[in-house]
């Protein structure tokens, strides 16, 4: 039995219960923060609209906003929705979180949160890339914006060949 089932009241704990240190109520965590601007970072990055993303989902573009913000959590489920919708893992919301990120939580570290090797950053997640591919897609002559492609493809080849 739950300690606050045991005391009779929903949501109370009983005398002496060991209480587990809390988010203050009302302000967003970090990492629904983060979960959120990686959200928006891939919406973004696919020229989707949150209009767009909200009809996927069945939700206003205003409850996208709120996740976008971090104002509201995202449950697993629809995490999983996202994932599915954004064609990303699920982890992809997860990666680049920032040391103090992870230490702002009111809970320990979990067991995966030691020992690991450095995290290399995708691509796709820096601001960068984002400014780039806004830029590219703001290029309205197909002829044009595939010369660029065809150029940068080029000099990608030909730097890696050094």
């Amino acid at each position: 039995m739950n300690q606050a089932a045991s005391s009779g009241k929903k949501g109370h704990l009983r005398h002496g219960a060991r209480r587990e240190k809390r988010w203050p109520t009302g302000t967003p965590r970090p990492v629904d923060i983060h979960v959120g601007s990686r959200v928006r970072l891939r919406r973004t990055l696919l020229g989707m609209s949150q209009e767009k993303l909200g009809d996927a989902v069945k939700l206003t573009f205003q409850q996208i906003q709120k996740y976008e913000r971090g104002a509201n959590r995202i449950g697993a489920s629809r995490l999983h929705e996202l994932s599915r919708i954004l064609d990303v893992p699920v982890s992809f919301f997860f990666d680049d979180m920032s040391d103090a990120v992870i230490a702002a939580e009111p809970y320990g570290p979990g067991l995966s949160d030691q020992g690991q090797t450095p995290f290399d950053p995708d691509p796709l997640s820096r601001a960068e890339t984002l400014d780039l591919v806004q830029a590219y897609y703001r290029i309205t002559d197909p002829k044009v914006r595939k010369r660029l492609f065809e150029l940068t493809k080029s000099l990608a080849s030909s730097a890696s060949d050094n």
